[in-house]
């Protein structure tokens, strides 16, 4: 019997029955006197529906055994799948009493059960099909709102598990299941994998709309995110550690061979050339503190090894549809910068990079990333999906009432500066040669204003 069709309590039981770990939980009927009876139980260390002598009882182990120290109410009627009266939190037998033979009175049915942390580092979503989607500090009807991460169903339980170090217990079939993950063990069976609802049918035809930022990008970084999509497509991704501030250091990638490392800051959403990236070693913590000290901007740092850079660069797609690559011999941070101005690179390279983009370009659409090549293998170390809306005369096409000229090679703070002092009309010539897969024209993409790019000074 699907559990839609069934008490709320008693579809809780399915769920247990078919293996799942439901949060500990006991649910109650009211009788005719309006007292509360109780109907079903799962808590850990118990049998299945454990004979309790009365509802206080209940009540007392439930709270005794769930972690929180701390359960809540849910309150129903049997002919009816919309709950009534929603109680959280409540820390004290007697108070959380008081509250379920107050609802058993108004004839409700009550569940009991421990209280679960949204906000502990985990997510929460639902599996539909072959597709999942989940975000962080919510509960399973975050899919309802905007910003989910959704992505194809092994792709998803893969970064889970990367991310969290478990493989996480779900499966839905061609069905929907509504599930929670989280750091720490909970549930009846004591995992890490919360089960709540599930429903047969209805998700064969469902499709992931991959897309960041998203919710969960910015809980681990943007970066971070763009290099686990990256490994999961199948590209080289460089042995990369990530040291956040809300979940547990987690790594994935494969090595280079190098014992050198980088160190990259990882914004919540792309910040184009706003914080450092070092090579060799730092300690990460000191770096989050310095410079994110309010600690909302700056999720992660990324430990990552080194490639042997022969050639180092950026590809994007144009707003023409146009793959443009650009790179020098050597390592590219100053490249990225707008520093130096990219180099013709060897036909070997460019083919490389050339089918490293087809690659993903099949798997995940347009995208943009930064690459190394050591002499034989072209290893991401950045990604984005998308196009770009640059054309070669025009980072950001687009009219203005007027224009302000600015050398192109503006320092990234200044240009920062002058971008926040424009007039809501003004719009920007860039006198030079701009490097069109830069951090520069990163930020005037990302600031949308328009941008044209011109070889000589105007009169």
């Amino acid at each position: 019997m699907a559990a839609e069709n069934l008490r709320k309590d008693k579809a809780l039981v399915l769920l247990a029955e078919r293996g799942g770990n439901v949060a500990q939980f006991v649910s109650f009927v009211p009788t005719p006197a309006g007292t509360l009876d109780v109907a079903h139980s799962r808590i850990a260390g118990l049998e299945a529906d454990h004979l309790f002598p009365d509802a206080a009882a209940a009540l007392g182990t439930l709270l005794e055994r769930s972690p929180a120290r701390s359960i809540n109410l849910r309150s129903y009627t049997p002919d009816s799948p919309r709950s009534r009266t929603f109680l959280y939190g409540l820390t004290d037998v007697g108070a959380a009493l008081e509250a379920a033979e107050g609802l058993a009175r108004d004839g409700l049915y009550v569940i009991a059960n421990e209280t679960i942390d949204i906000h502990d580092g985990g997510v929460s979503g639902v599996v539909l099909g072959t597709m999942i989607e989940f975000a962080p500090d919510d509960t399973p009807r975050c899919v309802e709102k905007p910003g989910v991460a959704s992505l194809p169903l092994a792709w998803g339980r893969s970064i889970l598990r990367t991310v969290y170090g478990f493989a996480p217990a779900l499966e839905a079939g061609s069905g929907r299941l509504e599930f929670s993950i989280h750091p720490e063990r909970r549930g009846w069976r004591r995992d890490h994998t919360l089960v709540w609802e599930y429903e047969d049918g209805g998700g064969s035809e469902a499709k992931p709309a991959l897309q960041w930022p998203n919710r969960f990008s910015r809980l681990i970084g943007d970066k971070a995110f763009g290099l686990l999509i990256a490994h999961e497509a199948g590209l080289d991704v460089p042995w990369t550690t990530v040291v956040g501030r809300r979940v547990s250091p987690f790594s994935f990638g494969t090595r280079t061979g190098e014992t050198e490392v980088w160190l990259r800051t990882c914004p919540t959403e792309p910040e184009p050339g706003r914080y450092s990236t070092f090579k060799g070693w730092r300690d990460p913590y000191r770096l989050l503190a310095e410079e994110d000290p309010d600690g909302d901007r700056i999720m992660s740092v990324l430990r990552q090894d080194a490639v042997p850079a022969r050639y180092s660069g950026a590809a994007i797609v144009g707003g023409d549809g146009t793959l443009v690559v650009e790179g020098l011999a050597g390592e590219g941070d100053r490249l990225m910068l707008g520093e130096q101005l990219p180099e013709v690179l060897p036909r070997t390279v460019r083919d490389a990079v050339v089918a490293v983009y087809a690659k993903a370009e099949r798997v995940l659409g347009p995208v943009r990333f930064e690459w190394v090549y050591d002499g034989t293998r072209l290893w991401i170390v950045q990604l984005h999906i998308g196009a770009t809306v640059s054309l070669p005369d025009a980072l950001v096409p687009g009219d203005a009432r007027s224009w302000v000229e600015l050398d192109a090679q503006i320092p990234l703070p200044e240009l920062r500066r002058r971008l926040a002092a424009l007039a809501p009309y003004e719009g920007l010539r860039l006198v030079g040669i701009v490097n069109a897969t830069s951090h520069i024209a990163d930020l005037l993409r990302k600031s949308g204003i328009p941008t044209q790019i011109v070889r000589n000074a105007t009169n």
